[in-house]
């Protein structure tokens, strides 16, 4: 389906082909979104060539646990630019997170959330907030690897890894850099997870230097939301891990009045998709009650992604002229300060009557000439020299006591290695634990080589087996190493 066509006559200047678009009208509001939206974008001259696909809650219940069907992914390769609307994921198991899915398969590592106020159009406590949140989309805890092992523990593990910081914080700094942007600031919590985002606070620093034209900051993320909640206004670009990013541009878009203005970019180098960042709200569909704001600015983002910022330019502009006369949707009308609550159908109509004019209050948005973002690999990196020199074995004991524990596994030591710490949840409980400490029925028992000696999977194997014969139940084995002679693994809390 072509959604505009411009005719062509007698020596007529042939318009531009039409940008190939896959469409997904999505669950709940989404379809009566994604209507109003489309609309506005065809009123407005948009030129694309959109392909349909059904995706979300019916795919899943029709079988398809990802919630899309192997089709669609074939749409997806072809055009390379998805426009979708928000989905369900049913609650239960053996369903996937769509939204993650097709991140993660499509490769859009880079989540962009624009979170600007537009005072005093729309209320808001921060009418100088303009502020772009820029999240790691593939790797953290979203990696989604968890397991059960034991009655009263499972675990998530957590993900960072060095290509992905790179391109992520590289990313953020170019996009400062082609929007004029003054400031990148990270967001981590490595004072406790040394590791992981340890890596993405280093990484930060050192694609940091390579920009001096851009000042740089880092903030342990709880902080950094607190001074995002209570004063954007010190903020201009934040780069961040997926976790730490999914929750705070949800909340940074609700400071600016509300989450339904707000619309994502995701990013990477073979598609991108656009979307809204609220979810489906299947209680109001079909109520013609739901703002299609953010969906309708997202579909803005993808029209500059795509070469045409004309009509970006012209659509914005009229949504802002929009509710700059008052003409608000349910979740941003205000008694007093709104001229007129108009519902989703209405709203398109009084964006698409105001194409082509511009605000008089808000800033009008500019588009062209902006450059684009390049989207450079990570460079390649010298291997380190690793060395094997312990062993963490997790185990599953219930009723177990720290120093009966240690005493049957010190029993299981060999001459080259030796037990030398056992935790429970993370804390240290031997060797000189302490009685107040709570304790699960997983522990952590951590085999080092000993001073000059050495330490190999032979003997890993070895120790694994005389646990084994000692009763103990293995629920998991890291491995401890050294790369280029630093630790790869954290000291246990209490150490």
């Amino acid at each position: 389906m072509t959604l505009h066509q411009t005719l062509t006559g007698p020596g007529a200047v042939p318009a531009p082909a039409p940008a190939p678009v896959t469409v997904a009208r999505g669950d709940g509001i989404g379809p009566e979104i994604m209507e109003a939206c489309l609309r506005v974008l065809e009123a407005a001259g948009a030129r694309l060539a959109i392909e349909e696909i059904e995706l979300g809650e019916a795919v899943y219940r029709q079988g398809h646990s990802a919630g899309i069907r192997p089709e669609s992914w074939d749409s997806l390769r072809r055009t390379r630019v998805f426009y979708k609307a928000p989905i369900t994921t049913p609650q239960g198991g053996g369903f996937k997170s769509l939204n993650v899915t097709v991140r993660k398969t499509l490769g859009l590592f880079a989540n962009v959330r624009p979170c600007a106020a537009y005072a005093p159009a729309i209320a808001t406590r921060h009418p100088g907030m303009d502020v772009v949140i820029v999240r790691e989309n593939e790797e953290d805890l979203y990696a989604g690897i968890e397991h059960r092992q034991t009655d009263e523990v499972v675990q998530c593990l957590k993900l960072i890894t060095r290509p992905g910081c790179e391109r992520i914080v590289r990313y953020a700094f170019d996009h400062a850099r082609a929007h004029g942007r003054r400031k990148v600031s990270c967001f981590t919590k490595d004072n406790i997870m040394k590791l992981t985002d340890g890596l993405f606070h280093r990484v930060f620093d050192e694609v940091a230097a390579e920009y001096p034209d851009i000042e740089s900051e880092h903030w342990i993320v709880d902080i950094g939301a607190a001074k995002l909640a209570d004063s954007p206004e010190m903020f201009d670009v934040v780069v961040l891990p997926n976790l730490y990013g999914d929750i705070l541009s949800d909340v940074a878009a609700q400071i600016t009045g509300s989450v339904g203005l707000g619309a994502s970019a995701n990013i990477g180098e073979h598609a991108a998709m656009f979307e809204a960042i609220h979810g489906s709200a299947p209680r109001h569909a079909g109520q013609d009650t739901a703002n299609p704001s953010g969906l309708l600015l997202a579909g803005v983002m993808m029209l500059v992604h795509l070469g045409q910022p004309e009509v970006a330019e012209r659509i914005h502009n009229a949504w802002a002229r929009t509710i700059e006369d008052g003409l608000h949707t349910r979740d941003i009308f205000r008694e007093g300060a709104s001229r007129e609550r108009l519902g989703t159908r209405a709203f398109a109509d009084a964006v698409i009557a105001r194409l082509g004019e511009a605000p008089r209050q808000l800033r009008p948005a500019s588009y062209a000439g902006r450059p684009a973002i390049p989207l450079r690999p990570p460079a390649p990196r010298p291997r380190a020299q690793k060395v094997l020199v312990g062993v963490d074995v997790f185990l599953h004991a219930p009723d177990a006591r720290p120093d009966a524990l240690a005493q049957t596994l010190r029993a299981a030591e060999d001459g080259p290695y030796a037990l030398s710490l056992i935790t429970n949840r993370g804390v240290k409980v031997w060797p000189d634990g302490l009685p107040e400490t709570f304790c699960t029925d997983h522990w952590r028992a951590r085999f080092t080589a000993r001073p000059g000696a050495p330490f190999n999977k032979p003997m890993l194997l070895g120790l694994l087996s005389r646990l084994h014969y000692a009763g103990l139940d293995v629920v998991k084995t890291e491995n401890l190493y050294t790369f280029d002679g630093e630790p790869g693994f954290s000291l246990g809390q209490g150490q």
